[in-house]
């Protein structure tokens, strides 16, 4: 496909032509006897099909009249098709050129590949790669950054690696292919040594790794990365900053995250569906509904999943009538919901107990909106039945699912078990758990912790025995927050913290506190039967604690304390949040693995389901 001058009239083509000029400039090309020429067909094929994918079925049209096209045309329609939503359609014009007396060139082959990317299916991919062999354009260099990218989609980092070393002197556009592609594969080891090695780097490469990292759930490193690009002088675009904000939306870093949404409207950058859709969910993770919602009702563009996060932000935040209430004002609006709002909803009726209303939506998903429920959306039905104590209608659920329940959705069983004491539905969703995740250590300690409530002993000891025998060790608690735009991480019993021994001396002045409030230990997740002396002291090494107590001495006192916690909340834990809320007069916005807990004034948003 050598550069051909385009035909003045052609040029007047571009991707903000509409419709009704493109026909207006067809008519006189038909007209002037421009069309008689097939090479000038193929540009105007190319033109159209190219300026706007709505026009893909009137540039086929006009294909369709020439009697001999070139394969400059019918490379045009699969480079055209190839980005397009239907990328499989490329095929039917790569079958025109198989069944003419025309050859496919290294361009038909760069597009074929494209287009299975595209399609992310492994099988036609691999199909299309031998097809590039076949055809002696393997060794072209557009062709192997092409099926470096593929190879990437198609989530095989092992051939993304024998192609890239199959290339004798990668150059720069296949270097930045491969960092893309390892990034994405979740080896950001290779990435990154890669990136480094490079001479120079633009900013598709920058943005491949800090997503790489942020992906790999490395937020620290992106976020290092992304100051480094700054200091590099390197250009910043939207791209960019939604990695930056998922960086900051898993670390729970709410100020970085602020600052990240200022560089944005300081530097004028353009905020597009997804980047308005990343700073609504970096708000909602972080707690903060309100600055999320100012947000999302001031983008100029909102799409179904702009409205999804908004309404699973309130879900997960506790504000299930707010959820409901924005879900009706969806639909209002003309936005047809997807099998993500329907989870986003669901959450919202179970945090708010709203059983009947959860079960109209639930049915409301295949008789209103033709969504057929997956296995999320059961999940979210029976943690709604079991939330509200309807513990055997929850099982009931789980028995006459049409697929393959997953451990998550026994594990709404096993927890609300808990919550409402059925000792033996509890022991029931453990063993099912176990027997879907051998190593899910959050059985072992959940079960532990019903018997301990009991005072099961033996039990308890036989969990043990069963978590050591099969390898099975109970992750370690986590507590990060942010103080001062700096992220600080606690882990159990860890004494590594520089502020450590300040902290510990708090810890005992709140205590104090504590003791003369009334509080009184809930030792129950302790997994071992010693005195309670001894249990109390076990419980003094969590590390949510040791975060609530470095929040209080250094924040000031109108700045909410927000943490976010790798492991579920405990029940000593929440006790001790809502008495310091109380106690201290501070507010506490705890993110833990499964929801938001906003303690306030005595009191928690989970009206004590956590």
């Amino acid at each position: 496909m050598s550069r051909i001058v385009k035909h003045p009239v052609i040029a007047l083509l571009d991707s903000g032509t509409p419709f009704k000029e493109v026909r207006q400039i067809h008519a006189k090309l038909v007209v002037d006897g421009t069309l008689n020429d097939d090479h000038l067909v193929g540009q105007f094929v190319k033109a159209v099909a190219l300026s706007d994918q709505k026009h893909l079925d009137y540039a086929n049209q006009i294909l369709d009249r020439s009697d001999k096209p070139t394969l400059f045309a019918l490379n045009s329609m699969i480079r055209a098709h190839c980005k397009s939503p239907v990328p499989e359609k490329s095929f039917d014009f790569y079958r025109k050129i198989l069944h003419s007396d025309l050859k496919p060139d290294n361009y038909t082959v760069n597009f074929l590949v494209q287009a299975c990317t595209g399609m992310g299916m492994r099988e036609t991919g691999l199909q299309v790669h031998g097809t590039t062999i076949r055809r002696g354009f393997d060794n072209d260099p557009h062709v192997q950054t092409g099926l470096i990218s593929l190879y990437a989609e198609l989530g095989c980092p092992d051939s993304c690696h024998k192609v890239f070393d199959s290339v004798p002197c990668p150059d720069f556009v296949c270097r930045t292919a491969m960092v893309t592609a390892c990034a994405r594969c979740g080896d950001v080891g290779f990435a990154r040594k890669l990136f480094e090695e490079m001479p120079e780097k633009d900013p598709i490469a920058w943005n491949a790794m800090i997503s790489g990292y942020a992906q790999v759930g490395e937020s620290r490193e992106a976020l290092d990365l992304f100051h480094l690009m700054q200091l590099e002088g390197v250009k910043v675009n939207a791209v960019s900053m939604i990695s930056v904000l998922s960086a900051c939306t898993q670390l729970g870093a709410l100020d970085q995250g602020r600052w990240a949404h200022s560089y944005i409207e300081r530097n004028k950058i353009k905020i597009t569906v997804r980047l308005g859709t990343t700073l609504v969910d970096l708000y909602a993770k972080c707690g903060d509904m309100n600055r999320a919602m100012e947000v999302f009702w001031g983008l100029e563009e909102k799409n179904v999943y702009t409205w999804s996060s908004a309404l699973n932000g309130f879900a997960m935040n506790g504000f299930g009538e707010k959820c409901l209430e924005l879900f009706s004002l969806m639909k209002r609006d003309g936005v047809t919901p997807n099998a993500v709002t329907f989870v986003s909803v669901l959450r919202g009726c179970s945090v708010v107990g709203l059983v009947d209303e959860g079960q109209r939506h639930f049915d409301s998903m295949r008789d209103e909106f033709g969504i057929e429920p997956q296995l999320d959306h059961y999940g979210c039905l029976v943690d709604l039945y079991a939330r509200a104590g309807h513990l055997e209608e929850a099982v009931g659920i789980i028995q006459r699912m049409p697929m393959k329940p997953h451990a998550a959705v026994w594990s709404s069983v096993l927890h609300a078990s808990r919550i409402y004491k059925n000792l033996e539905l509890g022991v029931l969703a453990s063993k099912k758990m176990l027997e879907l995740e051998t190593t899910n250590h959050g059985a072992y300690v959940m079960l532990s912790n019903i018997y301990a409530e009991s005072d099961n002993w033996e039990n308890v000891s036989h969990v043990r025995q069963s978590m050591k025998s099969r390898g099975v060790r109970k992750e370690p608690g986590c507590s990060v927050m942010e103080v001062n735009g700096e992220v600080h991480e606690f882990f159990v019993g860890d004494k590594s913290h520089p502020r450590y021994t300040e902290i510990e001396s708090f810890w005992k002045e709140i205590s104090r506190r504590l003791r003369l409030a009334g509080y009184k230990a809930d030792t129950s997740p302790v997994m071992f039967d010693i005195d309670e002396e001894e249990k109390e002291d076990a419980l003094c090494l969590h590390s949510e604690k040791a975060a609530i107590a470095f929040g209080i001495m250094s924040l000031k006192e109108d700045v909410p304390i927000r943490i976010v916690k790798n492991l579920r909340v405990c029940g000593d834990c929440h006790q001790v949040s809502m008495m310091i809320s109380k106690i201290f007069g501070r507010e506490i916005i705890v993110r833990d693995r499964n929801r938001f807990h906003h303690f306030k004034d005595g009191r928690c948003s989970c009206n004590g389901f956590w």
